[in-house]
């Protein structure tokens, strides 16, 4: 599917795999334009660097010239302007999914990395082995897509003369006319599975769909090929039972074929061992810290050796690993005061950037402000374990629900039902109606030394611009500002 120097045009262009696409579709010659209702860092930022227009809000005349083909991003549904405009014009349409596989995927060899949690960390991680060991057998050049922008590539997205495709496995469903999950047109030659819980209840019914979701990725999985799957989860467990290919766990169990020992923070770097079938194999050290993070790196160095990366690689690559935007990155330091934003969805993903960051800050008072944004968090699940998540926080503040009327009211999550069940717990919890009531909040209670973590999968009303501003303004100054990633989710 080779089409040099035609125009693509992607509806939903600012959502990360589709703003990836984007640039790979670029690089392999098409003009390509794009539309959104909103467009918001860090992908409205790699868009603009490649020059790749972006209109809003959508419009028919978006399409005007007319595309040859159109990319139909998975968040766009029927009654979109756009879409019906092209669904009426007959214009040629496909997903992000199967353009993927058509033109970029055929022919080279597929490394997925798939799971609940984590999955945007460990492709990062395992694109940086692969560069690494790239530096002296170009082989290894890896072509990748994942969905963030990884630090060390300054970028979401490469494209080599190369045979491996590296790319993030979503399991959210691919288009409003293809409602199976996007990694079903994958076809992995290798994969890696970190979590199966219960996730995107605006799609799944229950655990179970969601396991039968990765139980038909598991079964794309060839003979030839490899599993590398997390020890620690029951549902991954029944996922991979009945792989046709090698599976080899990692983990911390005793038993696991890529085993993690001796785990230890020093300098704000985790340092530990791993054995491969009870024997050691490598000791690695990082300068990211958490637990999750330590399982991430073990998953993509597992997969990375049984492709035949060398070991030597595997460590420099680890050793060196800068991390991925908005997974807890460190946005600004003011007045002794640090602000990270993170993108939660979910109260397992919560609970592990809490902790992430009582490593990272010992001592420090820590701040968790939270938008219910995602499909689950806006939901009344979870409404437990959400609580148990926050709870690690010394202090926590819930946004309103964001677009709490486009879900059904039964199935609406009451923030203040969570802030009651923390109060109840002796937490220091509130509720606050919209981000100039937090702004304000926060400006007149944070001191020197506290650590805030801002928790959204989108935009949050500018808080991450409109936050620091304000903390300058109170200030008086712009010093201390900064950016950077410290750990990653």
């Amino acid at each position: 599917m080779t089409h040099p120097a035609r125009h693509v045009h992607m509806i939903g262009i600012c959502g990360s795999a589709m703003a990836s696409l984007a640039g790979l579709l670029q690089l392999r010659g098409w003009r390509v334009t794009g539309s959104d209702k909103a467009a918001y860092p860090p992908m409205s930022n790699l868009l603009e660097q490649l020059k790749i227009p972006i209109a809003q809000p959508f419009a028919e005349k978006n399409l005007d010239p007319r595309p040859d083909l159109v990319i139909v991003g998975n968040a766009i549904s029927r009654g979109n302007p756009e879409l019906e405009f092209v669904l009426d014009q007959r214009i040629p349409f496909s997903s992000l999914a199967q353009v993927i596989y058509e033109e970029f995927l055929m022919g080279r060899e597929s490394l997925v990395v798939a799971g609940t949690h984590g999955k945007t960390t460990t492709t990062s991680m395992l694109a940086w082995i692969y560069e690494t060991a790239a530096h002296n057998n170009p082989d290894f050049s890896p072509s990748f897509l994942i969905g963030g922008i990884a630090e060390n590539f300054s970028s979401s997205f490469a494209l080599r003369n190369t045979r491996p495709f590296i790319l993030e496995g979503d399991e959210y469903d691919t288009a409003f006319f293809d409602k199976g999950p996007k990694f079903l047109h994958y076809f992995p030659d290798a994969l890696i599975l970190t979590h199966v819980e219960f996730d995107h209840a605006d799609i799944y019914a229950d655990l179970e769909a969601v396991k039968t979701a990765f139980r038909r990725l598991v079964n794309l999985v060839p003979r030839r090929g490899r599993i590398v799957a997390f020890d620690g989860s029951s549902n991954v467990t029944e996922c991979v039972s009945r792989a046709f290919c090698p599976v080899e766990r990692y983990g911390f169990a005793q038993d696991s074929y890529w085993r993690i020992q001796d785990l230890s923070i020093q300098d704000h770097r985790s340092h530990w061992r791993i054995e491969q079938n009870g024997i050691p194999w490598l000791e690695v050290e990082m300068p990211v810290v958490g637990e999750h993070n330590v399982l991430n790196a073990t998953a993509a160095a597992a997969l990375a050796a049984g492709q035949g990366v060398p070991p030597e690689a595997i460590r420099e690559a680890l050793r060196s690993f800068r991390s991925v935007k908005r997974r807890l990155e460190v946005i600004a330091e003011i007045d002794g005061i640090t602000l990270i934003d993170d993108f939660a969805h979910h109260p397992t993903a919560i609970r592990e950037t809490i902790r992430a960051l009582r490593l990272q800050y010992p001592g420090a008072r820590l701040w968790a402000v939270l938008e219910p944004r995602s499909n689950t968090l806006r939901r009344n699940i979870f409404e437990r374990e959400l609580t148990e998540s926050l709870a690690l926080a010394d202090q926590v503040i819930l946004a309103a629900v964001y677009q709490a009327s486009n879900v059904p009211p039964e199935q609406v999550m009451h923030p203040e039902h969570v802030v009651q069940a923390l109060q109840n717990e002796g937490k220091s919890a509130r509720q606050l109606p919209d981000i100039t009531a937090i702004i304000d909040y926060l400006n007149d209670h944070l001191q020197r030394g506290d650590v805030v973590a801002v928790l959204s999968n989108g935009g949050f009303d500018g808080i991450y611009q409109k936050l620091p501003e304000q903390l300058r303004a109170r200030h008086g100054n712009n010093r201390g500002y900064a950016t950077g990633t410290i750990v990653a989710s």
